[in-house]
């Protein structure tokens, strides 16, 4: 199955670190981040679940969990976690999916269908696309979708400034523009007329172009 965005994120049962979770009961009525990795005891994922486990208060903030996923045993991913907290300084605190029939990334199209049914044997360049950022919302659609490379970390400062901008843009009619962070300008939304604008921002806006018309942040 091919997803896009808007698209309702696949419900799936799987064990945890933390247990059996349900996704969508899991998320309940607030936001959540699946983002996955290709096997366990691998460097660059290594430093990710570290740095993201130093993040969780930033995410819990916006009232948004945090779930890694990798492909592997929940077994493996205990051990694996000794080893992230003493080489990043930071406890694993959220829950960590096993998924060594491969079945959640496939549901997630992360792999193949042919991609077998077990995580024996393969290597992490096998699994090389399980990879991905998953922002899902309250209605348990996916709001963004980021892929990387085997080597190159993820910037989960990046991801946090997306989730603060799809949280904003989801409660008010703007869009954020190029390198937008909290408390900077934002654009009026084009599907807000100018008229509308007008009762929602009486003090008038800036407008380089009148396609562009750029307003303070709301509260």
């Amino acid at each position: 199955m091919s997803l896009r965005i808007n698209a309702v994120a696949p419900n799936f049962s799987a064990e945890t670190t933390q247990g059996t979770i349900h996704f969508h009961d899991w998320i309940g009525d607030g936001w959540a981040i699946l983002f996955s990795h290709p096997k366990d005891f691998t460097p660059v994922c290594t430093t990710e679940l570290g740095y993201m486990a130093g993040l969780e208060s930033e995410f819990k903030k916006r009232n948004c969990k945090i779930v890694g996923l990798s492909v592997d045993a929940v077994s493996n991913h205990s051990k694996w976690s000794v080893d992230i907290e003493e080489t990043q300084g930071h406890k694993v605190n959220y829950p960590m999916i096993g998924d060594p029939q491969l079945q959640v990334a496939k549901l997630y199209d992360m792999l193949p269908a042919e991609a077998g049914e077990t995580c024996e044997g393969r290597t992490p360049a096998d699994n090389a696309t399980v990879r991905t950022v998953f922002v899902i919302g309250p209605d348990k659609k996916i709001k963004l979708m980021l892929i990387y490379p085997m080597t190159t970390g993820r910037n989960f400062d990046e991801v946090l400034r997306a989730l603060d901008s799809i949280q904003l843009t989801a409660k008010h009619q703007v869009a954020t523009p190029v390198n937008w962070k909290q408390g900077d300008d934002v654009i009026i939304a084009g599907s807000v007329s100018d008229e509308q604008a007008k009762q929602k921002y009486p003090g008038g806006w800036k407008a380089p172009r009148p396609y562009l018309r750029i307003v303070p942040q709301p509260k």
